[in-house]
């Protein structure tokens, strides 16, 4: 078939990524092209094989040492010109997932869901919509198609401060280092936690434990 879905696929479970690999294949328009089971691994594939979507897991081991492929996966996504990235998941808390929308992937599907909903995922993914599995959808209790969650993606300063709050750092603390006021940093927060739908400091921190930044 003409014009198939290139997938690059990462999971560092073998029994996942060769079962993900043998329904993606057996799927006409779809052809995988590469296959990572880690972070590096998935990094490497990219430099060195065209893809039109990722399926990718985010708990599998991240590049320097980190806890998982989060930190990769912002970067690729905000590049001027990435394919887009489908998250294949056990992650059920909705912080968590709205968080990932946020940071722009174009799909999530919970690996407890029927194959079909990983098929419907790059489909989407390939014609720029958002897909949200069952039981992604469940733990978000998402009921309707889901809003453009992409215009509330963290801009770098946001994301830079978020973290920085998240490591320990105070308002004032983080102003002094980005030199700028406190005013300015406090209102930066307050709308990263907004676009993350967290609404407490113990919020934030407990999602940034969650995708390994402290």
């Amino acid at each position: 078939m003409a014009n198939k879905i290139r997938v690059i696929l990462a999971d560092d479970h073998d029994c996942v990524r060769v079962g993900v690999t043998r329904l993606l294949r057996a799927t006409p328009d779809i052809e995988v092209v590469g296959e990572a089971s880690d972070t590096p691994g998935l990094a490497k594939l990219l430099d060195s094989c065209n893809c039109d979507v990722i399926v990718t897991d985010i708990g599998m081991p991240g590049l320097d040492g980190g806890a998982n492929s989060v930190s990769f996966l912002r970067r690729v996504l905000r590049g001027r010109a990435h394919p887009p990235v489908v998250v294949l998941t056990m992650i059920g808390r909705s912080h968590m997932l709205s968080g990932l929308l946020h940071l722009g992937v174009s799909a999530i599907v919970d690996k407890r869901d029927t194959t079909t909903h990983l098929i419907d995922a790059v489909r989407a993914a390939m014609a720029a919509d958002v897909y949200l599995s069952e039981h992604v959808r469940m733990a978000m209790k998402i009921t309707e198609a889901p809003p453009q969650l992409r215009d509330g993606i963290l801009s770098a300063r946001e994301w830079e401060i978020f973290q920085l709050y998240a490591q320990g750092l105070a308002v004032h603390e983080i102003a002094d280092r980005l030199q700028r006021s406190s005013k300015t940093v406090s209102t930066q927060k307050r709308t990263a936690m907004r676009k993350l739908g967290l609404d407490t400091d113990s919020d934030l921190i407990d999602y940034a434990r969650q995708i390994g930044l402290i």
